[in-house]
């Protein structure tokens, strides 16, 4: 097989990062949500990446709360994570819109959300203006073990989205690279 040219604009779906995820901001009077695609973790530790800019309500309050949590939904919430990402915090109640509940974090004001599976409470540790990147810091980890539906969903940019399934454990050809208690 041959390979054939696939248009630049489509590149990026080559290489979407993990699952699609809820940003939880509070700007000192409003929880708010955002859906994101745009992250990634930056090394073995809890410092993550994610891309978004002042057309998201969310902005305002990453930029100066310096903080938010990162929050991973499970596919049978995949629709409700979806219509979040469709509609602006600046005239919608998105906690009461799509029925999720906001759980007060232990180190920061934004809440966590209670349908998801797991939540990581994070400062912001920077901000770079052009690509519009937030480095953060995970300070606190939560998972829900009791959870039934643990498969994530991914996107894949056009709309369409990949979903979780079969594992390949291949720990031991990376021992050497993996960090204790990892």
């Amino acid at each position: 097989m041959a390979f054939v040219e696939l248009p630049i604009e489509k590149a990026f779906m080559l290489f979407e990062p993990g699952p699609v995820i809820l940003v939880t901001t509070n700007d000192g009077t409003k929880d708010n949500l955002m859906t994101i695609s745009w992250h990634m973790v930056t090394d073995f530790t809890p410092r993550l990446a994610l891309t978004t800019g002042p057309w998201n309500y969310s902005f305002g309050a990453l930029t100066q709360k310096k903080e938010c949590v990162l929050a991973v939904p499970a596919i049978d919430i995949a629709e409700k994570v979806i219509r979040i990402g469709d509609c602006s915090g600046t005239c919608v109640d998105k906690f009461k819109t799509f029925a999720l509940t906001p759980l007060p974090a232990s180190e920061v004001n934004a809440p966590l959300v209670a349908e998801c599976l797991a939540c990581l409470e994070c400062q912001v540790t920077d901000y770079i203006e052009d690509p519009g990147i937030f480095l953060l810091r995970g300070i606190r980890a939560w998972i829900d073990n009791d959870r039934k539906e643990r498969r994530t969903f991914h996107a894949v940019g056009d709309g369409t989205f990949v979903v979780d399934g079969e594992i390949m454990n291949l720990r031991h050809l990376m021992a050497d690279k993996i960090p204790p208690g990892v």
